[in-house]
């Protein structure tokens, strides 16, 4: 029997730094998911009313938004480990700041330098993994990754609403502040690529201002990703309240039941991305994404709901994942840090405005209507994916 050359043998993908950027961002993640639940408290707790909630939500969105075409730029400039210490500190100093924070102008402030903080760190982590990943093995390796904040987004919530019953607000802010400082250290230990062995793309002969921050060719993927934001966005702003109008008392069973079904499907769908390409997960995902939103639409008890949570996690943990290493095979390897910026800028466009959007549809209507009138937004995604492939399809013929 002849044996396997060495080019039929698969790369390696569990490599050391591989794990320890996963791990890092499991960290990251971890402290980050324990405020999401815990600071509208804290914030009603400092005198602050619904509206002061929404702004500290929203003014964080916006600035993390702001921050990664910048971020994107500099890891392609300056190098992956510079950029990554820098968000990572800011992160660090930015959570700390929380426990010394009295009045909700502190507390907004802080969050304005907390969501640059974010923007910049996980702009690096998901440049640095695409680095590291072989590229044969980009959608497998990116679906392995992202179970490290699946896994933190099922998990921490729970853990830090648990850390303020039991001790307070000031053991909340230095555990979230600790798992911070951990994963700066890991992500010290990394052995980051040198930027400057990657080859340049060439030159596009009309070039403008709006290259340096954003890369074309992460545009399409990035739609896409909007798409998708915007009905997580209408899912995690909402979802509690829909529960109160539904008459669902304990709604966090639909992010456990999500976050278990996108630690499952995230390995399959980026093995069979790597196999068979695109086509064969963001058709399938997009209506699993949709058939959920409609039965989430529809869910009038705790048994309807993880149903619907079941449906949209296999959408979810399919598409996402999948866009993201899509997105990164389609660009130079210099321009990797402007891609991942574009493509995290479009789901945390489709999250914040899917936010406000659909929170104007709510209260004209009712929740259970928002989210059927979401599903307009999976017929989009399709549309275009549609006209995508036909055109792709012509011009291959």
């Amino acid at each position: 029997m002849k044996a396997p050359s060495r080019t039929d043998v698969s790369p390696a993908l569990w490599t050391r730094d591989f794990i320890l950027t996963t791990l890092s961002n499991l960290f990251l993640f971890t402290s980050f998911q324990m405020l999401i639940p815990t600071l509208p408290v804290y914030v009603e707790q400092s005198g602050g009313n619904e509206f002061s909630i929404g702004l500290v939500i929203g003014i964080f969105t916006v600035f993390a938004l702001l921050a990664r075409p910048f971020a994107g730029k500099a890891l392609d400039t300056l190098g992956r480990r510079k950029v990554m210490a820098i968000g990572l500190l800011i992160f660090i100093l930015s959570v700390a700041g929380y426990y010394w924070t009295t009045t909700v102008f502190l507390i907004l402030s802080l969050r304005v330098i907390h969501g640059i903080g974010w923007g910049i760190a996980t702009t690096s982590f998901g440049t640095v993994v695409s680095d590291i990943i072989p590229a044969q093995r980009r959608g497998e390796g990116m679906g392995y990754y992202g179970l490290s904040s699946t896994l933190a987004m099922a998990l921490a919530p729970l853990f830090g609403i648990w850390l303020v019953e039991k001790t307070g607000f000031g053991m909340l802010f230095f555990v979230s502040t600790l798992l911070a400082v951990i994963s700066f250290l890991l992500s010290q230990i990394i052995r980051y690529p040198d930027v400057s062995v990657f080859v340049p793309s060439p030159e596009p002969k009309h070039r403008n201002r709006l290259d340096e921050w954003l890369e074309v060719k992460a545009l399409f993927p990035s739609f896409l990703a909007i798409m998708l934001g915007l009905t997580y966005g209408g899912i995690v702003t909402f979802i509690t309240l829909f529960g109160k109008e539904a008459g669902i008392t304990n709604v966090g069973w639909f992010f456990l039941t999500h976050a278990l079904m996108v630690m499952i499907v995230r390995p399959v769908a980026g093995k069979l991305f790597d196999r068979r390409g695109h086509v064969w997960i963001l058709l399938p995902g997009a209506f699993f994404t949709a058939v959920g939103l409609l039965f989430l639409s529809y869910s009038n008890n705790l048994l309807s709901l993880i149903l619907a949570s079941v449906f949209y996690g296999i959408g979810f943990g399919a598409i996402q994942p999948t866009l993201q290493a899509w997105t990164i095979n389609r660009v130079a390897p210099n321009r990797r840090g402007a891609a991942n910026g574009t493509f995290f800028s479009g789901f945390d466009l489709g999250i914040g405005a899917g936010a406000m959007l659909l929170g104007t549809i709510a209260t004209a209507t009712s929740y259970a209507v928002m989210y059927r009138i979401s599903i307009v937004f999976m017929g989009l995604y399709l549309i275009t994916y549609s006209l995508y492939l036909a055109k792709s399809a012509k011009k291959s013929a």
